[in-house]
């Protein structure tokens, strides 16, 4: 519209929050208890040009609204908010601040940092009690009113099971920005991502759940950028329901949407990293963007004696307040939208203990666990958690509500220890291998719930855990102040990379072995986009600002370790596939017996007996043998078919020695199939058998996979 023109609003409705095109005009909610007036700025296309302004005429139970009739798709705008700038009474409004709508699904135009985005003056003694007059319109993105047609057609979540879910945890930029068969305009996109070479890829792999890094719309930090890097994960949110602007190659929320379809139609599903536990907004000292002047005091969790200040149980200056009902709307509103209108399968929450925090501390009867639980919607999905915070009584691993999953640190760190070599070890490890049911057996909570992995985004890459003894992160210009000092890592006698041929068998062996380890246990495996490939961070254990070479994958390496771990990796998941032993959906504890009277679930020792209560307390065994019987218990599929199996026999021997193992002679064997040895990865599948009862060499840190051979039945 002319720049002369007024707006002509109309009262409107306070539902649904938002800018909602209805085929006629677009309606403008926007919550705000505390203001007292609020003020739409609509922009020329091209988002530098303010072209109008009106004041939303009506106000609804704290959501101010109003209805342009002649409103369109794509119009740009955003808000002015009035009300007391009073710090100390927690009311930080500045109506010289242009903000973006919490609800914006789609942004237009970049962000640049200045000391206008300060609600306060930089530099003057009285902090963030002070007023800042200057205008930030010019440097901060629009919200663009979208249209939300899209031709799904026969889209359908594929609605993998629990126990059968193999989840791989990538970055949509990283993945693809090196992938020459990717086209160069769409790499680091969502249409890179989605194109058929990247799925297919990930389908012969044979993973059937990608878990993106956030994709909300974030901001890069300001003191990084001062040092040249940028914030590559991603876990500083500035919207809640806008896709990030770099990951797409045009501004159409229909890329994200036909990226979804495509591994849909391959049978993959999507789940979303999300940040609800805090906003990029920061500190008292932070910007003024979008939340802290639209309603601060409502938005965040702040100190009840002393309101100017934040309560930081996230480490990021400031703390979503769900116990508030419109922002536990705003995040439940926020995922139902990535669900239903997005299509996604489910998400992974960033420090999950915030979300359940009410004033008395953490809950998992809290108001966003209950609001989940209840909801037909999100109730349907997966729901995995992050679950710890930085705060009191934060770390909170097994104490989620029935319906959840949880990233397991504790199988993390057991898992590597062992495989390091660490004494004492196998009463741990014989937990975290069959779903930690210490954890996670109550109020009907299943092995799924533990998320198994070894390596993730945050720390140390499955190859440089093999290579790197200490962190190397330079590169991040924090003087090493950053990233995890314990690592329970190891470097086989060299520090980084090596030509000592001894030195790089055995860094592949142990990558096989904690792959193995992961695919093989009961519970749900998550691999680390690369980890199959030997990607390195060079010894970087928090690449969180190395939106570089360090960080993405290379597709072009012609190592031929790499090729022949990607080639494993496919394998063993393709075992736990055909295996149903390993992902059974009760915890297995030996109390069930098959139609032979072998039990679901036994420990032997080398010398191929029983482990005893006292040979658990032994501290120095590193090596262990667990029976699984296929044929134990009552299991059906969905199908419902029985989900029978072999009887399987899996060693594992950390020693640095080569371990004789005594194979069980159970009733009707006639010998032992080699399914796997990562020590002998070229060995193909059955071509290897063994006799009952014999001493089988287990070769040092190696990990062993027999199938037992049955007698032909009479």
């Amino acid at each position: 519209m002319p720049a002369s023109d007024t707006p002509h609003i109309l009262p409107g409705r306070p539902y649904p929050l938002g800018a909602s095109w209805d085929g006629r005009g677009v309606n403008f909610a926007l919550f705000s208890d505390n203001a007292e007036r609020v003020e739409l700025c609509l922009f020329d296309a091209s988002g530098n040009r303010e072209a109008g302004r009106v004041t939303l005429p009506d106000q609804t139970d704290g959501v101010w609204h109003g209805y342009l009739p002649d409103g369109r798709p794509n119009m740009l705008y955003g808000y002015r908010v009035h009300g007391p700038y009073e710090p100390t009474k927690g009311h930080r409004f500045n109506p010289n601040k242009l903000l973006l709508d919490p609800y914006a699904r789609a942004l237009h135009g970049q962000f640049r940092w200045t000391d206008a985005h300060m609600g306060y003056r930089i530099g003057s003694s009285r902090a963030d009690l002070s007023f800042d007059r200057r205008d930030n319109a010019r440097f901060i993105p629009k919200a663009r009113v979208v249209e939300p047609a899209f031709t799904w057609g026969d889209d359908r979540r594929p609605v993998v099971p629990w126990s059968d879910t193999v989840i791989y945890e990538t970055h949509v930029r990283g993945f693809t920005i090196r992938n020459p068969e990717v086209a160069k305009a769409l790499r680091g996109t969502f249409a890179g991502l989605g194109e058929p070479e990247t799925v297919a890829y990930l389908k012969a792999l044979g993973v059937t759940t990608v878990e993106l890094l956030p994709v909300h719309a974030f901001l890069d930090d300001r003191f990084l950028l001062n040092k040249g890097l940028k914030n590559y994960w991603g876990y500083n949110t500035l919207g809640f329901f806008a896709p990030e602007p770099r990951y797409m190659s045009q501004a159409h929320l229909t890329e994200f949407k036909t990226m979804v379809k495509r591994f849909h139609d391959s049978g993959i599903e999507v789940l979303l990293d999300v940040v609800y536990n805090h906003t990029c907004e920061g500190s008292e000292l932070g910007p003024t963007l979008s939340f802290r002047g639209i309603d601060n005091a409502s938005y965040y969790v702040l100190k009840a004696d002393e309101p100017r200040f934040y309560i930081n149980h996230t480490g990021t200056g400031n703390a979503l307040n769900l116990s508030h009902p419109r922002v536990l709307q705003m995040v439940t509103d926020s995922l139902r939208y990535w669900v239903t209108e997005m299509h996604v399968d489910g998400f992974r929450f960033d420090l999950a203990s915030t979300l359940g925090r009410e004033p008395t501390g953490f809950d998992p009867g809290s108001g966003f666990f209950d609001s989940v639980r209840q909801d037909p919607v999100l109730s349907r999905v997966k729901l995995i958690a992050e679950p710890w915070d930085i705060g009191p009584g934060g770390y909170q691993v097994g104490n989620y509500p029935a319906g959840w999953a949880e990233w397991n640190d504790r199988y993390r760190d057991t898992i590597r220890r062992f495989w390091k070599g660490d004494h004492g070890m196998l009463p741990d490890l014989a937990a975290r291998l069959t779903g930690s049911s210490d954890l996670f057996e109550h109020n009907g909570r299943k092995p799924y719930a533990s998320i198994n992995f070894v390596a993730c985004h945050d720390g140390f890459t499955l190859a440089d855990l093999v290579r790197y003894e200490q962190k190397h992160n330079e590169a991040n210009g924090e003087d090493g102040q950053d990233g995890h000092d314990d690592n329970n890592s190891a470097n086989y006698g060299a520090e980084g990379p090596t030509d000592d041929p001894e030195i790089r068998e055995i860094r592949a062996r142990q990558q096989r072995n904690m792959l193995a380890t992961v695919l093989l246990s009961q519970g749900t495996p998550m691999i680390c986009a690369g980890d199959e490939r030997g990607r390195t961070q060079q010894g970087n254990n928090n690449a969180y600002c190395q939106d570089n070479p360090l960080s993405w994958l290379d597709w072009e390496s012609d190592d031929p370790e790499d090729r022949a771990l990607h080639d494993f990796t496919r394998r063993v998941i393709a075992l736990r596939r055909a295996h149903p032993v390993f992902r059974r959906p009760r915890f297995l504890h030996g109390q069930v017996e098959s139609p032979s009277g072998m039990k679901d679930i036994l420990w032997i020792t080398p010398d191929g007996q029983p482990k005893t209560e006292e040979q658990w307390k032994d501290h120095f065994a590193r090596c262990i043998g667990l029976v699984l019987a296929g044929d134990a218990g009552d299991f059906i599929g969905e199908d419902g078919r029985p989900l029978k199996d072999d009887v399987l026999l899996l060693i594992l021997n950390a020693h640095d020695e080569e371990m004789d193992f005594s194979l069980p002679a159970p009733e009707g064997g006639k010998g032992w199939s080699c399914l796997l040895d990562t020590a002998r990865p070229e060995l193909k599948e059955g071509e290897e058998t063994a006799d009952p009862g014999a001493a089988h060499p287990v070769p040092p840190q190696s990990l062993i996979l027999f199938a037992l051979m049955r007698e032909p039945a009479a």
